[in-house]
């Protein structure tokens, strides 16, 4: 069986979990997520816990098995504590700011500042004096890919280090043209 799949799911006490008809609704302090799970993979509620079971040994469906678990896994947390992301914007004129709870705005260098509208079900904030632009939500795979689009208006050169980059994440920096022709 799979690892990741045998695995049972705990259900804190401030969620209610249903399952019908291979559709998995999860609701908790932060909201509700629905998700549908494929026919060939099983989903039941025992105690406080959601047990994930497959219908065959084959390879599909053992992929499927601990994919399942992880996703039911992924919203119980995102609705009892949520998911966030942090970028930190890096570069001399480079900002962004709230223009509405919906707007970002962000000035990267480009002739025009860029107008990101935010999804439903996601928070986003900028603190100003560190340049840091916080994404949450509840939907892990949102969360991600809010942060991804962001992060891709001006990704982080090796050369200065400008751009948007997460939080943590290293970029290996490049000699430039002189620096390296001056050595030999």
């Amino acid at each position: 069986m799979s690892r990741v799949g045998k695995q049972p799911v705990p259900v804190p006490d401030k969620t209610k979990v249903d399952i019908k008809d291979n559709v998995v609704t999860i609701t908790g302090p932060r909201g509700t997520l629905c998700r549908a799970i494929h026919p060939d993979i099983m989903a039941e509620l025992k105690e406080n816990e959601i047990l994930v079971t497959r219908s065959t040994e084959l390879k599909k469906h053992r992929a499927l098995h601990g994919l399942t678990r992880s996703l039911i896994n992924n919203m119980i947390i995102g609705v009892t504590d949520g998911f966030k992301r942090e970028l930190k914007i890096i570069g001399v004129g480079y900002r962004a700011e709230m223009k509405n709870p919906q707007t970002l705005v962000m000035h990267l260098g480009y002739s025009h500042p860029i107008i990101f509208g935010i999804p439903e079900g996601i928070t986003v904030s900028v603190i100003h004096k560190e340049n840091l632009v916080t994404v949450e939500g509840t939907d892990k795979e949102v969360v991600g890919a809010v942060a991804a689009k962001i992060r891709s208006f001006r990704k982080p050169e090796p050369y200065k280090g400008k751009g948007v980059r997460y939080v943590g994440e290293y970029v290996r920096s490049k000699t430039g043209k002189a620096a390296a022709s001056s050595g030999a």
